[in-house]
């Protein structure tokens, strides 16, 4: 058993993060329900802002809020003086409600709406990521008519394909996202950037991929980029005051993975852009990055109420959970895998493996394959770790089942910071069949 961040087995046996036993978490909220451990997202998002700080380079370490987005989440973010990234015009709603201060709002995404950049117009955010020619031109002109200049980044696909799963690489050149840094359309954008009366041209931004487990991807992808920047300055004498490498740092889900620390990352990346500089005779530039799941990820920790149990001789043994691919989508979508123990006995010995089955409607909805346990029964808690990175913001009402609560644990206090959705809330946007039925 791998106990992340405050995690432990207390004197009663139970499992226990932040100081609370998740049995009575779960005697108060029911099951499912997400807990997250705050105190190891706060000692996340320092690791990567001491890194900067030792190193003495200037640099903004923004939350990738899609990665889980709440009211309470987007405060916490504040504390702990990061940036914050958002793709939508919901994300960026949310930002605004928790009172996020605008300035340090990123505002990411391959097509934003008309309304989505007036809105952040409107709102005075901090810099928005551009993604295509569509959305230069679009912005450029929202920006003349409200008169106003915005400060952009200009996103780029490298050409680097990270070690990761096919549905979450983003940096290579067949890729939905970004102008293309080979074929001439990064540089066509820089251009029109550089000499719009209404752009403030702050720099590059790139990301390559997701759950990346070493730091060449990045190092490689820094040195294209300072290629592509040193013909841009010879050629235009443009500058970048910012170079955004993205994010994409990898976290333990089980033994399969073996992740490096927060502060590596940082200090060979910061490492390199300094020998770039150097070697092309540039000002070192101003260095973003975009941590989301590395800061929430296995912060995240979901129960589960153990319920009926399939066993198929010489096959397979199935336990299934009062969840599934409602509340974690992961598996279904890219066979992610987890580890899980019984959060009321984690101790036990194993006695026999099984596979997690969620409730829903779909033979897909399996959460884990082939589990050793303790002999599980109902009156069992599954307790499935690392669930704090699209859990919840892939959550959906699959089979009209109800999102779960959301609570945070630190020092022993417990804070319901999403209340479980209701019947009600489901059907609250539904309107009534007006239509009368024709007689037959």
């Amino acid at each position: 058993m791998f106990l992340h961040g405050t995690s432990n087995v207390n004197d009663k046996g139970h499992l226990e993060i932040g100081g609370v036993d998740t049995l009575e978490i779960v005697k108060e909220f029911g099951t499912p329900v997400y807990v997250y451990d705050v105190a190891l997202i706060r000692e996340r998002a320092r690791g990567f802002k001491e890194t900067f700080d030792k190193l003495g380079v200037k640099a903004q370490v923004a939350y990738a809020s899609k990665a889980f987005s709440t009211l309470a989440m987007i405060q916490l973010v504040e504390q702990e003086g990061l940036s914050l990234d958002v793709v939508s015009g919901g994300e960026l709603y949310t930002a605004l409600a928790a009172e996020f201060p605008v300035g340090k709002i990123h505002f990411h995404g391959n097509n934003k709406s008309r309304e989505e950049l007036s809105m952040a117009l409107e709102h005075e955010i901090g810099c928005i990521v551009v993604d295509n020619f569509h959305e230069l031109k679009m912005l450029e002109e929202l920006c003349r008519e409200k008169e106003v200049k915005a400060n952009i980044l200009l996103r780029v696909t490298p050409g680097i394909e990270a070690h990761t799963h096919d549905y979450i690489l983003t940096g290579q050149e067949d890729s939905k996202f970004g102008f293309d840094l080979q074929n001439g359309q990064a540089e066509s954008a820089v251009k029109i950037g550089m000499h719009s009366d209404f752009l403030n041209l702050l720099g590059i931004h790139c990301h390559i991929g997701s759950q990346i487990f070493e730091t060449t991807g990045f190092i490689l992808a820094a040195r294209k980029i300072f290629e592509k920047l040193n013909h841009w300055k010879e050629t235009y004498s443009y500058e970048v005051k910012v170079l955004n490498l993205g994010g994409g740092f990898g976290i333990r889900y089980t033994n399969e993975d073996a992740p490096i620390p927060a502060s590596q990352y940082v200090e060979e990346i910061i490492l390199e852009v300094k020998e770039q500089a150097r070697i092309f005779g540039m000002t070192i530039p101003e260095i973003w990055i975009e941590p989301g799941r590395s800061l929430v990820g296995d912060a995240g920790t979901t129960l589960y109420q153990v319920g009926s149990r399939k066993e198929v001789p010489n096959v397979r043994n199935y336990l299934a959970v009062d969840g599934g691919m409602s509340d974690n989508i992961r598996p279904a979508l890219y066979e992610a895998k987890y580890e899980a123990v019984l959060a009321n006995r984690p101790l036990d010995e194993v006695e026999e493996t099984v596979s997690i089955a969620g409730k829903c409607c779909e033979s897909g909805d399996m959460l884990i394959w082939d589990l050793p346990l303790p002999k599980a029964g109902k009156e069992d808690v599954l307790a499935v770790f690392c669930t704090g990175a699209y859990g919840y913001s892939m959550a959906n009402n699959y089979n009209r089942i109800p999102k779960p609560p959301v609570v945070f644990v630190e020092n022993g206090q417990v804070t319901l910071v999403v209340r479980r959705e209701t019947y009600a809330d489901l059907v609250r946007h539904d309107l009534p069949l007006k239509v009368k039925a024709q007689n037959k």
